[in-house]
């Protein structure tokens, strides 16, 4: 899941179904009562405390600098059993630069998915938005449960997952509607052939369960957490299971942590979302019709990128790009402005009959294959677990179907992409009712991008609404996924006071957006 909304009213779409979930867990127990897990992550955590975690050189495949160290950090798979089977985080930190005496603790990241790794996150220390936190934090990025080396999770053979080239119609027939049902149905066996047992305990409680173990094991009696995307969902858990253990945190591009949109309802708001932002980008081009000759409205781009998605369909570039891996390229577009001067350029060009740009640019790598494959593992077995989903197709054919008339863009590949929670083995949860009470924490800072489709604004409100005191600042008229330390002065100033100093907007506080890219590509 990912998603500033298009503002058209979901209310057509009716969402019912027969769903099977698990016991609810609130705050691990509910007030006056221990749950087993809660018992189960205090006794980690003290065991966590005492070990600490050895920091020693990181392993030769990661590539990565002698500055960076890293180490384990050893967590229960079950919480309701801590003298059980465990499991091994990787870790990595780079210390302070400022010296001990500025020293402020740890300073822990999380980028989202779920299923991706922040193993590399110390390192951007070095980059100027970054160099005064670093002076005051140890950096520590880690692989959640089941990323990378952490207990690794695999639903499929990596080559099979990164077949191409692949169909991606947005009006899918009944017939590949049957076919993609069956991968579905296929997948999620495979899922709980590879896991087994262990596949219920990949949630996103534990990951912020294994948040309070790594706290304890870095040494700090309180936690000082950026969380980005996904991330968010995972720090409003944290806040609200552990709210004194919270001493400063940053949510940048927020998750709405309504346990009614988690995780059907959000991923259908999210699929509207980007239709308002693939719009954007088509306006872009279309303003630059002198460097693409694409056409001088948002409406003359999309019909030269439809003509060239069905010309892929019938003969893929290169031999392996065809409609699926060109629609997921402009999807990173819709995700971010980055993408959008080299996509332009690769349309462009593709349009007047060279297709080198579109084969370089979005032809399958083979050495990203194995880690593409464990991300969409974990991002499914999260969300799969994480609360109750339709368990009848027709549900999700009428939903998406509705939806696909007037947000075509993205709304069957997001459908198709978590349909294995429509067949999923394990049992589901019902979603942590997220919220803290005035006092309970001190003040949380919320990044929010107004545009941002992959979370859309409104996130942003619900979760500043349930987080009682947190400040929100807001990147108006801009779209790019994630906002904090990537270039908006004006964010990054109140992002690195506040994690200096504690210090949050009154009143909340509006910075103008980054500019828009320059049109001139290299692809």
């Amino acid at each position: 899941m990912r998603a500033v909304p298009l503002y058209v009213t979901l209310g057509s779409l009716v969402l019912s179904a027969a769903l099977t979930t698990a016991p609810a867990t609130a705050r691990d127990g509910g007030p006056g009562t221990a749950s087993a897990e809660e018992r189960g992550t205090a006794v980690a955590a003290a065991r966590a405390a005492a070990a600490g975690i050895a920091f020693g050189a990181c392993p030769e495949e990661e590539q990565l600098p002698d500055s960076l160290m890293c180490g384990t950090v050893s967590v229960p798979l079950d919480y309701a059993r801590p003298d059980g089977r465990t499991i091994e985080l990787t870790v990595s930190r780079s210390p302070a630069t400022g010296g001990a005496a500025g020293r402020q603790g740890s300073f822990v990241y999380n980028p989202g998915g779920p299923g991706a790794s922040s193993i590399t996150f110390p390192l951007m220390g070095e980059m100027s938005e970054w160099k005064e936190v670093a002076a005051a934090y140890d950096m520590v990025g880690y692989a959640p449960r089941g990323v990378g080396d952490s207990a690794p999770l695999s639903c499929q053979d990596p080559a099979a997952f990164a077949k191409s080239p692949t169909d991606s119609p947005a009006h899918p027939t009944a017939a590949y509607k049957e076919r993609r049902i069956a991968e579905a149905r296929a997948y999620a066996r495979g899922c709980e052939r590879n896991a087994g047992e262990a596949l219920r305990h990949y949630t996103s409680l534990n990951n912020a369960r294994d948040l309070e173990v790594l706290r304890a094991a870095l040494g700090d009696e309180q936690l000082t957490f950026m969380g980005a995307s996904y991330g968010t969902y995972l720090g409003s858990l944290y806040a609200t299971l552990f709210p004194s253990r919270v001493r400063r945190m940053v949510l940048d591009s927020a998750v709405d942590p309504d346990p009614e949109k988690i995780w059907y309802r959000s991923n259908l708001d999210q699929s509207l979302a980007f239709e308002s932002r693939w719009e954007d980008f088509r306006r872009w081009v279309a303003q630059h019709d002198d460097v693409y000759r694409l056409g001088t409205t948002p409406e003359a781009v999309q019909r030269h990128y439809d003509a060239v998605r069905t010309e892929l369909a019938a003969e893929p570039a290169g031999g392996t790009v065809g409609p699926g891996q060109f629609h997921a390229a402009f999807l990173q577009a819709a995700y971010y402005d980055d993408y959008w001067a080299m996509r332009a350029t690769a349309l462009s060009e593709y349009v007047r009959g060279n297709p080198e740009p579109v084969i370089t640019q979005m032809s399958p790598r083979a050495v990203t294959a194995k880690g593409d494959e464990n991300a969409r593992a974990v991002y499914t077995a999260v969300e799969c677990n994480d609360a109750p989903w339709p368990q009848e197709w027709e549900v999700w054919d009428r939903d998406h179907t509705d939806l696909a008339r007037i947000a075509p863009f993205q709304t069957w590949d997001n459908a198709f992409t978590n349909l294995p929670c429509a067949f999923w083995p394990a049992p589901r949860q019902r979603p942590l009712d997220v919220s803290t009470e005035w006092g309970e924490l001190p003040p949380v800072l919320i990044l929010a991008a107004e545009r941002d489709a992959a979370t859309p604004y409104q996130g942003a409100l619900e979760l500043q609404r349930r987080l009682r005191g947190a400040a929100l600042v807001t990147e108006r008229g801009a779209g790019t996924h994630g906002v904090g330390g990537f270039g908006n002065a004006c964010v990054d100033e109140h992002m690195r006071r506040y994690l200096l100093t504690g210090a949050v907007p009154v009143g909340d506080a509006e910075c103008a957006p980054r500019a828009e890219p320059n049109p001139v590509s290299l692809d």
